[in-house]
């Protein structure tokens, strides 16, 4: 899912990479002391990758929003001519709407699911038997954790990016929080669409996250040289060069968006709510998926924008991926 895609990477390759010993340095300075900030550093390396992967696609977040909720100025255009028709209507600057509330939402999201990632993987180590399970379990935990701590923040963000200019119900981050709690239910409010954000996140994440760790395991073991360089912080350490880890994070979040999509279809209406006329008929998840399948099937409901999709999580998930692992080596992580 987007919402998990940037962060949870992070956590992932920390999961598949974690921190090595390192020896007690006498120097304030000295490794010690870097260890001491691991989780710091992998915040911060998280944060960027998401924020360089969710900018990279702004403008083709903002379309596929407009394209899953059939919004009425947009709804007869395809993918490409659809992003033509923004800028035109709309000024350069309406492709990023509802980004402001992504870039706020990106940091505190990595931040959470760091801090939840280390708390899981201390718990779940004392159980390491059950090794399969809890795997999957250490990936999904982190994610959920953030994905519900920072929920709010995309419910704003699509609501934002859903209006047309000379249509705006709100003027702003905070004018739309005042909204929705004001007359959605107030706290509870900011919630619709979480089920399937949830529900979503397992087959994203795991089949994302396996199939990243398997392309890497694969070729680091069948064609170091060809694929694998040195990390420039630990020469013995051996990571992809950037353009196979764009390929393999490319392929990775390909796969698992064609998996999951139709439960991003349906969250992104249900987070719209009363902004579409459909409203009470798409009150719980099963709702919402029924009346989609109903009135568009499943090509151009449950799988509207797809294609838009498979042009923006490539270069998403490549961005976030391959600037993750920079950030390892940049923050001594590796």
């Amino acid at each position: 899912m987007a919402a998990a895609a940037a962060a949870a990477a992070a956590a992932a390759l920390a999961a598949a990479d974690p921190p090595p010993a390192m020896p007690q340095a006498a120097g304030a300075g000295g490794p010690a002391a870097r260890r001491d900030f691991y989780w710091l550093r992998s915040f911060l390396a998280g944060g960027i990758a998401g924020c360089c992967a969710k900018t990279t696609v702004a403008p083709l977040d903002r379309v596929k929003v407009l394209l899953q909720a059939h919004n009425h100025h947009y709804k007869h255009l395809g993918v490409f001519s659809a992003l033509r028709a923004v800028p035109q209507k709309e000024g350069y600057l309406g492709l990023y709407k509802g980004n402001g509330a992504m870039m706020i939402r990106i940091f505190p999201y990595g931040a959470i699911q760091f801090m939840a990632f280390e708390h899981y993987k201390t718990v779940l180590e004392l159980f390491s038997f059950l090794f399969v399970s809890l795997n999957i379990i250490l990936i999904y935990s982190p994610g959920m954790t953030a994905v519900i701590c920072t929920y709010p923040l995309d419910m704003v963000r699509v609501r934002l990016a859903f209006q047309v200019k000379g249509e705006h119900t709100y003027t702003g981050i905070i004018h739309a929080f005042k909204m929705i709690y004001a007359k959605e239910g107030g706290f509870l409010g900011f919630y619709r669409g979480l089920m399937p954000t949830i529900l979503g996140m397992a087959p994203y994440a795991g089949v994302s996250f396996f199939t990243f760790g398997t392309l890497k395991s694969v070729g680091l073991s069948h064609a170091p040289t060809l694929l694998g360089r040195p990390s420039t912080d630990n020469p013995n350490v051996l990571v992809l060069k950037t353009h196979i880890n764009l390929l393999c994070g490319g392929v990775a979040g390909a796969i698992a968006q064609t998996i999951s999509y139709p439960f991003d279809v349906t969250r992104r209406r249900m987070q719209l709510g009363t902004v579409l006329p459909e409203f009470e008929k798409c009150l719980t998840m099963w709702e919402t998926m029924k009346y989609v399948y109903g009135h568009h099937g499943i090509r151009k409901g449950l799988y509207r924008g797809l294609s838009l999709n498979y042009i923006r999580c490539v270069p998403s998930q490549a961005v976030a991926f391959t600037t993750y692992e920079l950030m390892k080596q940049f923050f001594h992580l590796n």
